[in-house]
């Protein structure tokens, strides 16, 4: 415990005893002890007989004063540093070279600690003894922390390890959530909010302003993206230089090509929309990358593959598709459209690119807009007049019922091209937004099969399954529940495991519309095999059970106003309009 201070010349426990074991009169060599080791102020001698009188023992007073003393060279310490001499780390060194010996001693540690604290360079010797033992570095603070993690990344990257794979356990946690709603989802919190997160925070302060580790943890996740094709890693990789650019460290920020980039579209992003002024900003990063700079295209592409980008990026195309109908303009005449599918392509090509070290933008193929646009925009034109049709008389209707075939090229590139394959994807999630049976019915069984199975990925079957809460009633239909079930989520249930608790995860909100017939149907087929399921599924399933069977316990009543409530409306004539479309894109 008090190792360190005989290099000192500090008596210790180990002097008293041999100075007892060889002394004749132990009386007078403790006191002579207390007089040489004791606080060498000559007034305090005749002061402390006042204590003994008072019943306080020596420890007490001498632990109130070291203590004192203590604090207030710890706030010392602070103040040198802070100060404005410019020898002033000079003295924490030598205060470091005095009291480094006793850094294993609880009482003088933290002394030790705020002098390293506060070393822009602490001496490479005392980093490595702080380094080898387990006990130091573990108290030691984040600031002596980066200068050993700065020049061994291995152990770095033991620290951020598990860091890293909790953000990723809460992102796949939030896509599982138990709330199902169009309105909180998975894209709800603003970018701010998000990097409120645990991780971010935590990784923000190892890094501090220190441009080697903030490289580290970018390699990282670059790494991890490549091996696992997470794309929350994207998200991570942006979110970690806005929480940099929040705390204003421009040590790092100034260095970082993507900084300005990716603070407009985290201005997007907060909007959910890319408005004209910032999709030009956004062109001017992209159209100035220098010759013999290319490899910025790499780390743009994952912050562009982000899925809060992406998902904002594809809400803007929505967006302006809409109005190139209203002003029956083709997609291919429109530069800001072109410009979102620019981007939604380089990031859609992230892996690939990062996988390939070609830092080079990939070329969009042209028939996604001179093609799959078109056919897109077609299926609403087939909307819309299948709507009007249906409000004409009898004998002037064309066509009794509503179409169900898909435009090949439609199909064909939801198949063959992931950026089309994106656009369809929202554009089905646009129309049961609208609560458009009529077209979700024709649309759906189409996203069997999609580029890389996207359909059945997460975070389309959680916007889905929220989406599809504002046609619950629908779920009354065995229709309805057909093209859900059996021609979508049912046919690839038994192969992938996160369909089939997208699938579970919606019935437990949705099971009281579903006619009871098909819900038992459904429970036999959802069941989950005792040996291959794991616990999620069997958890998820085993709820749907004992809601199932509350309900049979206790049949819903009929709805009735409580009478407290009635505010005394009475009924009014309200004037017929003519009805307006189902959908618009």
């Amino acid at each position: 415990m008090f190792a360190g201070l005989p290099e000192l010349g500090i008596s210790n426990g180990e002097d008293l005893k041999e100075t007892l074991t060889n002394c004749t009169e132990p009386l007078k060599a403790i006191d002579q002890f207390q007089t040489e080791n004791g606080i060498l102020l000559p007034t305090l001698q005749s002061a402390l007989p006042f204590l003994d009188l008072h019943g306080t023992p020596r420890l007490d007073f001498h632990q109130s004063v070291f203590d004192e003393l203590r604090d207030n060279l710890t706030e010392r310490v602070a103040v040198i540093a802070e100060g404005k001499e410019e020898d002033r780390f000079g003295k924490l060194e030598e205060l470091l070279e005095k009291s480094f010996p006793l850094v294993k001693m609880p009482s003088i540690q933290p002394v030790v600690m705020q002098v390293l604290k506060h070393l822009p360079k602490v001496p490479e010797k005392k980093l490595k003894m702080v380094m080898a033992d387990k006990e130091l570095y573990k108290v030691c603070g984040v600031e002596v922390k980066r200068q050993i993690w700065q020049d061994n990344q291995a152990l770095f990257g033991d620290e951020v390890s598990p860091l890293l794979k909790q953000y990723i356990v809460e992102k796949e946690g939030a896509l599982f959530s138990t709330e199902l709603s169009v309105l909180h989802n998975f894209f709800s919190p603003s970018p701010k909010a998000r990097r409120q997160g645990e991780v971010v925070l935590k990784l923000t302060q190892m890094i501090g302003k220190n441009v080697k580790l903030y490289d580290m943890v970018l390699q990282f996740l670059r790494t991890l993206f490549l091996r696992t094709r997470n794309v929350h890693y994207c998200t991570l990789r942006a979110e970690l230089l806005m929480s940099l650019h929040d705390l204003d460290i421009s040590e790092i920020c100034s260095v970082d090509p993507c900084h300005k980039f990716t603070w407009c579209l985290d201005a997007c992003i907060r909007e959910k929309f890319v408005d004209v002024k910032r999709a030009r900003e956004l062109q001017g990063f992209l159209d100035g990358v220098k010759k013999g700079q290319e490899q910025v295209l790499g780390d743009l592409s994952m912050i562009l593959c982000d899925p809060f980008a992406c998902n904002t990026l594809v809400l803007s195309t929505v967006r302006n598709l809409q109005e190139l109908i209203s002003q029956d303009t083709l997609p291919r005449e429109s530069p800001d459209l072109l410009l979102l599918l620019r981007m939604l392509c380089l990031g859609q090509g992230a892996w690939d690119m990062i996988d390939s070290q070609v830092f080079k933008e990939p070329r969009l193929d042209p028939e996604v807009v001179t093609r799959f646009l078109p056919a897109m925009m077609s299926v609403v034109v087939d909307d819309h007049t299948f709507t009007v049709d249906q409000r004409l008389p009898g004998e002037e209707k064309s066509s009794p019922a509503y179409p169900t075939a898909l435009p090949d090229s439609f199909t064909r590139y939801l198949q063959e091209n992931r950026v089309a394959c994106e656009m369809g994807l929202y554009f089905v999630l646009h129309i049961t937004k609208q609560r458009n049976k009529n077209a979700l019915q024709r649309l759906l069984p189409a996203l069997v099969d999609t580029h890389n199975d996207m359909a059945f990925g997460d975070i389309f079957l959680h916007l889905l399954s929220g989406h599809l809460t504002l046609l619950s009633d629908e779920f009354g239909s065995q229709e309805f529940c057909s093209v859900i079930f059996d021609r979508f989520l049912l046919t690839s249930f038994s192969s992938k495991e996160n369909v089939h608790r997208h699938a579970l995860r919606m019935l437990l909100h949705l099971h009281q519309k579903v006619l009871p017939s098909l819900m038992e149907t459904l429970m036999k087929t959802l069941e989950p095999p005792k040996q291959q399921s794991s616990e999620p599924v069997k958890e998820l399933f085993n709820q749907l059970t004992e809601k199932l069977e509350a309900q049979k316990k206790s049949p819903p009543q009929p709805d009735e106003a409580p009478a407290s409530l009635d505010l005394g409306l009475h009924p009014v004539t309200v004037p017929t309009t003519t009805p307006t479309p189902t959908t618009a894109l």
